[in-house]
């Protein structure tokens, strides 16, 4: 599937590991995921539980941390197999990256040892579904606005407030839930079913249908005192999560963008108008061409993101600047590629709009494009243009 538009020969550079991996990960989406996720968006649903315990088996949850039952893959491994997942579709590779770059990854960083041997384990088995509870219903792109409160009551903390747009929340196990105190924000291990918690499902969305987003709401939530991950002081730590979860959507969005195009690129060179082969008018060769071009300049900069993080030189705004274009491109690419389609495109027989509308997700979470153009302007000029 990517050979013929792997133009410039960047799979040349991926070790004979990094292949394999590629490859399990590949079969795995093209035998449990490719032949029901057209009807799991159509309806909705998706069997989240029983494909977590599936890629817990192949180790893909948390497969870029280390110990606890983790694989220790590189960011590169990683990477491609975000690719692979959301080539399937977006809301199973947000499935794997919520729970690993996220939730996973918050605990394993900032959590103490007694929560990592609690959570971290299960987890990477897919037998715990893990959320993060960042984003609130008026506090979206803006974190530090943030309403959700804890306070202290004796050795116990009590949490209050709302999350919104949680994936994985509702048959989430624990979430990673973080509030103002008044030592600044904080980060929490709740389990989901403390009294208190409701997690309710988001239906009628129109994009990441193939996944579960719920919203929290925490009422008088009484924690102990160890469910305070103790290493997350401030709004870094979050915002240090995100950073690690845009990694893989930097490279996921070329999933989306790949199967987009490799579908458009087999109707175009199989279907007849006028006597001959779309693929053999110009205007359609200037469409499959600029795509492909774009798709290429993507793959090399996920690569090469992807090898600053295995050698821990990844910055921030690095991300952005994967995140932005990949995201940015991929959109495009699927919205070109129903052109290529004609009325076929909004089918979903074909996944082109399917991807499209999940891009339309992808493109607003874990930071706007908005935001990460900021991120880069910020870098550039010096100037902070948030506030």
């Amino acid at each position: 599937m990517t050979a013929p538009l792997d133009l410039l020969d960047v799979d040349a550079s991926l070790s004979e590991e990094e292949r394999q991996i590629r490859a399990v990960v590949r079969q795995l989406i093209d035998d449990r995921v490719r032949p029901h996720v057209a009807d799991w968006y159509e309806q909705g649903q998706v069997p989240a539980r029983e494909l977590a315990r599936e890629f817990g088996k192949l180790g893909l949850l948390g497969m870029h941390l280390t110990g606890y039952g983790c694989a220790g893959a590189s960011a590169v491994a990683y990477g491609l197999a975000c690719l692979e997942l959301e080539a399937g579709d977006s809301g199973i590779r947000s499935l794997v990256s919520v729970q690993g770059s996220l939730a996973m990854y918050a605990i394993w960083r900032y959590g103490s040892e007694e929560q990592k041997q609690r959570w971290l384990p299960a987890m990477a088995a897919g037998e715990a579904i893990g959320c993060f509870g960042l984003t609130e219903p008026d506090h979206g792109s803006d974190p530090a606005s943030m309403a959700t409160r804890a306070r202290r009551d004796g050795d116990d903390w009590v949490l209050n407030g709302a999350k919104m747009w949680i994936t994985n929340a509702p048959i989430a196990e624990v979430g990673v839930i973080w509030a103002r105190t008044d030592e600044g924000v904080r980060g929490f291990a709740v389990p989901m079913d403390t009294p208190g918690v409701t997690a309710r499902e988001i239906r009628r969305k129109m994009s990441l249908r193939a996944s579960l987003t719920g919203e929290i709401a925490l009422d008088d939530v009484r924690l102990p005192a160890d469910a305070q991950l103790p290493g997350a002081i401030g709004l870094k730590a979050p915002l240090s999560c995100l950073t690690e979860a845009r990694h893989g959507i930097v490279w996921g969005a070329l999933g989306a963008a790949r199967d987009c195009l490799s579908t458009a690129l087999d109707y175009a060179t199989t279907r007849t108008q006028f006597g001959r082969p779309l693929a053999g008018f110009q205007l359609t060769q200037a469409k499959l061409a600029d795509m492909a071009v774009e798709w290429n300049k993507g793959y090399l900069l996920a690569l090469h993101l992807g090898r600053l993080a295995d050698a821990g030189k990844l910055r921030p705004e690095q991300v952005s600047v994967g995140k932005l274009n990949n995201v940015r491109e991929a959109l495009a690419i699927a919205r070109q590629c129903r052109t290529i389609l004609g009325a076929n495109g909004v089918s979903g027989e074909y996944p082109v709009m399917r991807h499209a509308n999940n891009l339309e997700s992808v493109l607003t979470y874990e930071g706007t494009s908005e935001i990460h153009q900021l991120v880069i302007g910020q870098k550039l000029t010096g100037v902070s243009a948030f506030a």
